[in-house]
């Protein structure tokens, strides 16, 4: 199903990403604060927990936002819509055909 985005949405999607980005590293870090702000568990608990948060997330960032490149935009795109990363005016702001796009890579990978 792979297809290259237009120049137009090209230049939207670099913003995007890295707005994407920083709502995905927030998601992360605000995670990762309430791990540590349990005081029920131990120190060593909470590490063990944050470990795991971090290897999970860092993989799942990997996927979605590494290789910037104009071969992957769509797919990533609509990885990032997916986990609601995208908000609805930006999203609207691509082309008609992205936008079918990703809506039609997410009817079949929910």
């Amino acid at each position: 199903m792979e297809r290259q985005i237009k120049e137009a949405d090209w230049k939207i999607y670099r913003n995007v990403h890295a707005d994407a980005l920083e709502r995905f590293s927030e998601q992360i870090l605000l995670e990762l604060k309430h791990i540590n702000s349990d005081r029920a568990k131990g120190f060593h608990q909470r590490y063990l927990e944050i470990w795991g948060v971090l290897r999970k997330r860092d993989k799942e960032m990997a996927l979605v936002f590494d290789f910037l490149r104009r071969s992957t935009a769509l797919e990533q795109l609509a990885a990032m819509k997916r986990r609601g990363l995208v908000t609805e005016d930006e999203f609207l702001s691509f082309s008609q055909e992205t936008q079918e796009f990703v809506n039609r890579v997410l009817s079949i990978f929910p």
